[in-house]
């Protein structure tokens, strides 16, 4: 099912020199996919169809793009979730006026993050602590009225892989009034310094896999052994790229 996704390829220092508020006026979700998120999509049809149906869908993981120039000589630029913050935050910080919902997994990075964006200098800031959703099941009328009451400009999708894109084709498909909504799971915890403490040069070598690895090895190895699924899917597959 690989092959009916389409990635956006786009790099780095293209993304910067475009201009990022025309990029972020597009309302809908974006999302960050991890190397272990693909390798699953044969095993979630409500995963894979909320990839399928998201309105960018960024090569975030190295490994992934390391496998398509080995096996399919396609080279594409890693975009990965802690890039693009990097750009909203200096984005929000000109735009201070601009509404942040924050979906969060628990209280204590619910406070973390909030905190950090009060020292970007932003004063409209809601948060949500997420129950455990079922992704075959997914509903959540509290979410769904809260943020038709706030009306955001971005909603922070900070839960885990897997389920994160999942919700947020729901909130899409469901919300009164569209925004913009941003899965890039744990990405602001780099920022906030409740994860692994990964920076810009540790995210360019893509090495932002055996950082979180030696962070926190219990919970990172299964996740990364089954990445190397993604192996033969990518050798029998072919995958669709959008250039900008």
């Amino acid at each position: 099912m690989i092959k009916k996704i389409k990635f956006k390829n786009i790099g780095f220092n293209n993304f910067d020199k475009i201009e990022f508020n025309k990029i972020i006026k597009k309302k809908g979700y974006y999302t960050f996919p991890s190397a272990p998120g693909i390798a699953s999509i044969d095993f979630s049809e409500e995963y894979y169809n909320s990839l399928r149906k998201a309105n960018y869908v960024f090569f975030d993981s190295g490994f992934f793009v390391l496998l398509l120039r080995i096996f399919k000589n396609v080279k594409v630029s890693r975009f990965s979730g802690y890039k693009f913050l990097f750009l909203l935050f200096k984005f929000l910080k000109l735009n201070k006026n601009k509404s942040v919902f924050c979906i969060d997994p628990n209280s204590n990075y619910s406070k973390s993050n909030k905190k950090f964006l009060k020292k970007i200098g932003l004063k409209k800031i809601y948060s949500y602590v997420a129950p455990k959703y079922n992704p075959k099941n997914l509903s959540d009328r509290k979410l769904i009225k809260q943020i038709n009451k706030i009306k955001p400009n971005f909603v922070l999708n900070n839960i885990g892989g897997g389920i994160q894109e999942v919700l947020a084709f729901e909130l899409n498909k469901k919300l009164k009034r569209k925004t913009i909504i941003l899965c890039t799971g744990a990405a602001i915890s780099f920022y906030t310094g409740d994860q692994a403490p990964i920076n810009n040069t540790i995210d360019k070598f893509y090495l932002g896999w055996l950082i979180r690895l030696i962070y926190s090895p219990s919970i990172f190895f299964k996740r990364y052994m089954l990445a190397l699924r993604l192996i033969p899917m990518v050798l029998f597959n072919s995958v669709k790229t959008i250039n900008e």
